[in-house]
């Protein structure tokens, strides 16, 4: 088969496409073969051996795969060959088959194209997860996204939304913001040629934003923190900027407002019960037209650094979806 290997750790332009036998199913795995792979920032860190999880050389990235199953481990059950299946196998996506432990697969739900269900749970699983189960974001509350018009930033604005907040969508430029507004943001702060800070207060009228969803980090988080509301949440999301953040621990103090960590990943396994229950809940708004995925461009397998590149520039808007 066909994969997008990462031989060494690097930057996107090391990874190539070669010819590598079949993965086989363990016992308790699934095979599939990938129809499309979502593009992730998670890819960008792990090709660098900057994330969480290390896997071995040579590895293909990909963590947010559909297809369907070809293959079944001797002690899957509940599952058939033909099934039409979306997973998350952490990395071995960018290839035209995945083996995946059962615990991370699930029926593809009716409606739902390839393209979208995997670019779907990544980005909807952590926003929702962060504004529900993190910052118990509540109908009338101010949320500002940071890194608006990425997979992340979007999918938080449009979840907002949804559950009733009044969203500020921050982003880059104005191509950027016209596409958050399009999403449903009802006010825009351009950080780069706006003072974050200064904007805040603004457009809350001194009283400063309830929940901030931060997957930039660098020099926008301790504008942002200055900016929150009292007992405000704050939820660390990510550092798609490339500077992990130095936070003057005295703001929380005298903002009275919470700092939190968003590991969506872990929470899916350390709690999947509740993350499956959110994973449905997510498939509704999406049947119900209340949700849509951007998918900004697919690509093909030979295209995907490309798209992985486009991560690294910001230059992604919404989700990238590399079609096998």
């Amino acid at each position: 088969m066909k994969a997008l290997l990462c031989t060494q750790f690097g930057l996107p332009d090391t990874l190539t496409v070669k010819e590598i036998p079949d993965p086989s199913p363990a016992s308790n795995q699934i095979l599939i073969a990938v129809e499309a792979c979502g593009v992730n920032f998670p890819d960008v860190l792990i090709i660098q051996n900057k994330y969480q999880f290390k896997p071995e050389l040579p590895f293909a990235p990909g963590g947010e795969v559909t297809g369907k199953i070809i293959g079944l481990g001797e002690q899957v059950q509940g599952f058939q060959i033909g099934q039409p299946v979306l997973a998350l196998c952490g990395w071995g996506g960018f290839a035209e088959k995945v083996a995946v432990d059962t615990d991370r697969v699930f029926p593809l739900p009716p409606g739902l194209s390839a393209e979208v269900a995997a670019t779907t749970l990544y980005t909807y699983g952590t926003s929702y997860y962060a504004l529900k189960d993190r910052a118990n974001l509540q109908s009338g509350e101010t949320l500002l996204v940071l890194g608006a018009a990425g997979g992340v930033g979007l999918a938080a604005v449009e979840l907002g939304k949804v559950m009733g907040a009044k969203v500020i969508a921050a982003a880059s430029s104005e191509e950027k913001l016209a596409l958050c507004k399009e999403k449903g943001a009802d006010l825009t702060i351009n950080y780069e040629t706006e003072d974050l800070k200064t904007r805040i207060k603004e457009l809350t009228t001194g009283k400063g934003v309830d929940v901030v969803y931060d997957p930039v980090g660098g020099k926008f988080t301790e504008s942002a923190l200055r900016g929150m509301a009292w007992k405000g949440r704050y939820l660390i999301v990510g550092f798609s900027n490339g500077e992990i953040p130095q936070i003057p621990m005295n703001l929380p103090l005298l903002k009275g407002c919470s700092i939190m960590g968003v590991f969506w990943g872990q929470f899916s396994k350390v709690e999947a019960k509740a993350s499956f229950q959110n994973i449905r809940q997510l498939v509704a708004w999406i049947q119900e037209g209340k949700i849509k995925q951007h998918i900004g461009r697919t690509y093909s397998l030979e295209e995907a650094p490309e798209a992985l590149q486009a991560i690294l520039d910001r230059k992604m808007l919404g989700k990238g979806v590399v079609v096998i």
